[in-house]
């Protein structure tokens, strides 16, 4: 029962690693990642896939215009509600939750690939 326990939680946890990179004992720099039991972080391609898939179905969207580039407001005329909708629906396809002050700046397909592909609990 322990063990079944402990390896659910194992493939939820992701615990920081830091690597040292030396050459002739010197050491040239340090890289931060982060490790979990069996790496199942989106590649930018699927996460790209995925948030225009959620933006072209938002019934006030001309799915013709969705690109990677498009700004909600700019380009596809969506007001600040709109906006908040589209960013809760990005929420729930990749099932994380975007605190409020991260979820303002979010204001375009670009933004939101780059938010979404950075967090290390999208899924």
């Amino acid at each position: 029962m322990a063990s079944a326990l402990r390896s659910a939680i194992l493939r939820h946890i992701r615990v920081p690693v830091t690597h040292s990179l030396a050459l002739n004992g010197s050491r040239l720099a340090s890289a931060r990642s982060m490790s979990s039991h069996g790496d199942d972080h989106l590649d930018k391609q699927t996460v790209i896939d995925r948030v225009l898939d959620v933006v072209k179905s938002f019934p006030k969207v001309d799915p013709s215009k969705v690109t990677p580039d498009v700004h909600f407001q700019k380009d596809l005329g969506l007001d600040s509600l709109d906006n908040v909708e589209i960013v809760m629906a990005l929420e729930e396809e990749f099932k994380l939750e975007i605190p409020d002050k991260e979820a303002d700046k979010i204001d375009s397909c670009h933004l939101a690939i780059e938010y979404i592909h950075n967090h290390p609990m999208a899924s």
